[in-house]
């Protein structure tokens, strides 16, 4: 890494510049003197030693030069960079014949030394020589050092290998690109679970602006899946990053509502590169949007079951000798993963053609499934009772219709959604219903009823197909066991 800055002496509080400088043999590097100034009571001595560790501790290797080219500073990452001791450097004219070739020497020392007549720093790349001989391509910063008249005494130099300061460049540039232009959401998270910086993407996902996020807990912006994200990030502060991406479910607060998105995550533990234990400075959490396409796999994979539920039920029911039996069994697989409670109901009197469906219609209870403990569906009585449903009842509604009718009891205390089951003839702990109309033949045979606790969703538009799918299998099999009388 290259010095950004000129090395100050923290006793005296000066830099270089300013400070004519000469060599010290004894320590290995440089001490702080004047021209021809004794030490006076071991104060200079003092700041010697210190401007020596200042030099030996830099990242970047430094040397400097006087006036006339000869070498009056050599730190210890110069020595590791070139091979050459302080000892071997301190008091050499110039650089050729030993750290640079002599063909090249004349160039190379009047790029440095012109740093003494130009504002500023100069940057330079050429290549030095180690003392095993081999060659080490390297970029240098130099700029000018003034003695006590303000006059030009010398110039420092600061260089590192140039694999090493692109490294450096590639870094910072991967950074500033990911914070600026990445396509996927990156938030630094500090050691208290709080974003630290967040790109634009992240931002946008989240709801909110760049700096209005930084400092906030992740619970001000998530309603849903903190516990898990929070959990995730604890566990990498402590243990370091998972081995694959993960993906969290949460709800994002926005002005128009929640918004449930699926975030596929990486995590990366940070590390503070300046301490010799790493000490976590925070996660790096990086994350895409994934929820359309967990939708369509969840969609896809739901598809693929309630299409092999059909196909089981339609081989199953084809070995019941009672076409009745066979409507139970349709019903039976249909329940699976779909729905906590169904009904079959059948039009009293008979099959309705569309003309005749649309005055009062009463419907008879033809099967159900056990309202208490699960179990398999169960032929009703066959006293022909019509049920007391009030008009406008969904199971009504979908007779009239020829269609299906979703309902819902709505958010609404517990109390109040069992009356609202209670009040249609339906389980207790009934809170979303679903009524498909039973057709064969051109005629309207009945209603199958889908019922789903508080535990679940309310139904969908394709809950409502698949339904569809059940009632024409249902309506097949009454149609041949004659429950329905015919015209």
């Amino acid at each position: 890494m290259i010095a950004s800055s000129e090395p100050t002496c923290g006793t005296c509080g000066r830099g270089l510049q300013g400070v004519q400088v000469s060599a010290s043999r004894r320590s290995g590097t440089t001490d702080e003197l004047g021209p021809d100034e004794p030490e006076r009571d071991g104060a200079a001595s003092g700041g010697s030693d210190l401007l020596a560790a200042l030099l030996d501790g830099m990242d970047a290797a430094l040397c400097a030069f006087d006036a006339d080219g000869v070498v009056t500073h050599w730190n210890r990452e110069a020595e590791r960079i070139l091979g050459w001791s302080a000892d071997e450097a301190v008091g050499r004219r110039g650089l050729a014949g030993w750290a640079v070739r002599s063909a090249d020497a004349e160039e190379v020392e009047s790029r440095l030394l012109s740093a003494m007549h130009a504002p500023g720093r100069q940057v330079h790349e050429f290549a030095l020589v180690t003392k095993d001989g081999g060659r080490v391509l390297v970029r240098t910063q130099s700029a000018v050092v003034l003695g006590p008249d303000g006059k030009p005494a010398g110039v420092y130099c600061a260089f590192s290998e140039v694999h090493a300061q692109i490294d450096l460049e590639r870094s910072i540039a991967l950074s500033e690109a990911l914070f600026e232009d990445a396509s996927w959401g990156v938030v630094l998270v500090d050691v208290d679970l709080r974003p630290a910086v967040v790109n634009a993407h992240a931002a946008k996902a989240l709801g909110t602006g760049r700096t209005s996020v930084l400092g906030r807990p992740l619970g001000d912006l998530l309603a849903q899946g903190v516990e898990e994200l929070e959990s995730a990030l604890q566990h990498v502060l402590a243990e370091g990053a998972p081995p694959a991406p993960a993906e969290v479910w949460v709800s994002v607060r926005t002005p128009e509502g929640e918004r449930r998105r699926c975030w596929r995550s990486g995590f990366l533990r940070l590390a503070s590169p300046l301490a010799e234990e790493p000490v976590p400075l925070g996660v790096g959490w990086l994350f895409q949007d994934v929820t359309e396409a967990k939708q369509g796999e969840q969609e896809a994979s739901l598809l693929r079951f309630r299409t092999q539920q059909l196909h089981r039920a339609s081989r199953a029911a084809a070995e019941c000798e009672d076409p009745a039996e066979a409507a139970t069994v349709h019903l039976d697989f249909a329940l699976a993963g779909f729905a906590d409670h169904a009904l079959i109901d059948r039009v009293a009197g008979g099959a309705l053609t569309d003309a005749e469906a649309e005055g009062p219609v009463r419907l008879v209870r033809v099967a159900a499934t056990p309202s208490g403990a699960p179990g398999p569906s169960r032929l009703a009585g066959r006293a022909g009772l019509p049920v007391r449903y009030a008009e406008g009842h969904p199971a009504l509604q979908c007779v009239e219709r020829v269609g299906a009718v979703r309902a819902s009891a709505g958010a609404v205390p517990a109390e109040e959604a069992r009356g609202w089951a209670l009040a249609r003839q339906w389980p207790q702990d009934a809170v979303h219903a679903l009524c498909a109309v039973l057709r064969s033949r051109g005629r309207t045979l009945g209603v199958v009823t889908f019922l789903r606790g508080a535990g679940r969703s309310a139904f969908e538009r394709s809950d409502a197909v698949y339904a569809e799918d059940v009632a024409v299998r249902i309506a097949a099999a009454l149609d041949l066991a004659g429950l329905a009388e015919p015209e």
